[in-house]
């Protein structure tokens, strides 16, 4: 799809745009700036989106740990930048200035021949260890250090205050840190102790900072999973509700507004469950009362013999019979039995069994998993409506059963005339026939297709049809294990 500030104006727009007053050309030369940020940061939102978790308890997470992260992170960099360089700054310049003091000493009064006095007032009052070295050339400068701010504000205050030529090493030997100074005749050679001119101790703010925030995250994980498992359990309450399977020792918890989500679901389920009973219980009575006519009608016809007209009028009493049975199996449902694990390759071979046993031939192949969880008897009727169609219209039925995962797929492919593919939504609908395509000659209510399709979806799986390598209609059933 083309964004609309990317896309080129039209004639017609681009001769309105001509003829617009000088204004009004100025305002839109000056919004289409905005409009192509307006587009990145639309197209940034959407990557942004596809990458993020999709997961509540995942999104949690981030909206508390984020502003964590965020705002220790700029505390952290306000302290670095602030107290490091503050305190560095000051303990080197510091140092520095007792190694003036010292030069000053040196070069303004008479020293002893072995500098005794001023090498011991230097360690014993400024903590100092000096040495005063012949005179000679400095040593070339060595590597500078990674994180150098001690070697620049050391250096920086040494040609501030003492303004000779120096050498410092920062890096040689990790606590200390040596200075030398080259004067008119000698050298001075300085070991002072890193902390002395180095904010050393501020690794202990940041493991304070850290052991902090991994605390908090801690807590803040164990709390959010306490939250977010009543939410998960809920959803899986409803989602084996949705397959007609109990809910097994469900109960609201968690908070406030999902306790109330919980029994809002429960009363729901209990309205729906007493629903279908209601229903179940009127068509057991009128199954009864129609039935029960029916055997009427059929014992009237044995005693009148095998006369022709009582041989149609039979014909026509079975097939209402049929159609009943449709009628109050469409109306049932799948509410009054219990989802089970059971053996697929077993239930393939009952599904053969009933296929031979009528004079029909059914191919079967099955592979991968052999047991899932289901309805038995409804999910053979599902089957048994897909193969009775597809051998009522076709001579050559096939049956390809795969587990994969979490998905059980079974093919029906027949070799008949098949279906149009405007037709395969719609021959779904109940009591819907499809004269076309299909033989009337057969008892038929035009109930199979949507009672399978309202198992399927009974159990969180569907029914789609195909045109099948036979040339005749592939019906594909997936249902979740």
């Amino acid at each position: 799809m083309v964004d609309q500030s990317q896309r080129e104006p039209s004639e017609e727009e681009a001769a309105a745009l001509a003829n617009r007053p000088e204004w009004q050309r100025r305002i839109v030369s000056l919004l289409a700036p905005l409009r192509i940020l307006y587009y990145f940061y639309r197209r940034g939102a959407r990557e942004l989106a596809r990458i993020m978790p999709k997961g509540l308890y995942a999104r949690s997470l981030i909206i508390i740990v984020a502003p964590m992260v965020i705002l220790q992170s700029v505390i952290a960099f306000v302290f670095m930048e602030r107290h490091w360089q503050t305190v560095t700054h000051r303990l080197s310049t510091a140092v520095t200035q007792d190694i003036a003091a010292i030069i000053a000493v040196l070069e303004s009064y008479p020293q002893d021949e072995d500098y005794n006095t001023i090498i011991n007032l230097a360690q014993d009052k400024l903590n100092l260890s000096i040495t005063i070295l012949p005179d000679g050339p400095l040593p070339p400068p060595g590597p500078k250090p990674f994180f150098n701010l001690l070697d620049q504000t050391l250096s920086r205050q040494i040609t501030d205050l003492i303004g000779r030529p120096f050498w410092i090493d920062t890096v040689g030997r990790s606590n200390i840190v040596e200075i030398r100074i080259k004067l008119a005749d000698k050298v001075l050679r300085v070991f002072t102790r890193r902390s002395q001119t180095y904010a050393s101790n501020s690794h202990i703010f940041l493991v304070w900072m850290a052991g902090t925030s991994l605390v908090l995250l801690v807590v803040a994980i164990l709390f959010l999973r306490n939250q977010i498992r009543p939410i998960q359990r809920l959803a899986d309450a409803a989602e084996r509700f949705g397959k007609g399977q109990e809910a097994q020792n469900f109960r609201p918890a968690g908070a406030r507004e999902v306790r109330r989500a919980a029994h809002a679901f429960l009363e729901m389920k209990r309205r729906i469950e007493r629903q279908i009973e209601q229903r179940t219980t009127m068509l057991a009575g009128v199954s009864h009362d129609l039935r029960t006519i029916l055997t009427r009608f059929k014992l009237q016809l044995a005693l009148l013999g095998d006369e022709p007209e009582v041989v149609d009028m039979q014909r026509d009493v079975d097939e209402m019979q049929h159609m009943l049975e449709d009628y109050l199996d469409f109306a049932r449902g799948t509410s009054s039995e219990v989802a089970e694990v059971i053996d697929i390759p077993t239930l393939l071979t009952e599904l053969q069994y009933d296929a031979e046993r009528a004079g029909h031939s059914l191919s079967i192949d099955h592979k991968g998993g052999s047991e899932v969880e289901v309805k038995p008897q409804t999910i053979k009727r599902c089957l048994n409506n897909l193969i009775t169609n597809a051998i009522r219209h076709g001579t050559t039925v096939t049956l390809t059963s795969e587990q994969l995962g979490n998905w059980w797929s079974i093919d029906i492919e027949d070799d008949g005339p098949g279906i149009p593919e405007e037709e395969w939504e719609a021959v779904f609908r109940p009591f819907y026939r499809l004269d076309t395509a299909r033989n009337q000659d057969s008892p038929s209510t035009g109930l199979g297709l949507s009672i399978a399709r309202d198992i399927a979806r009974a159990h969180g799986g569907e029914i789609r049809l195909g045109r099948s390598a036979m040339g005749g209609l592939k019906a594909t059933l997936r249902l979740p294990t």
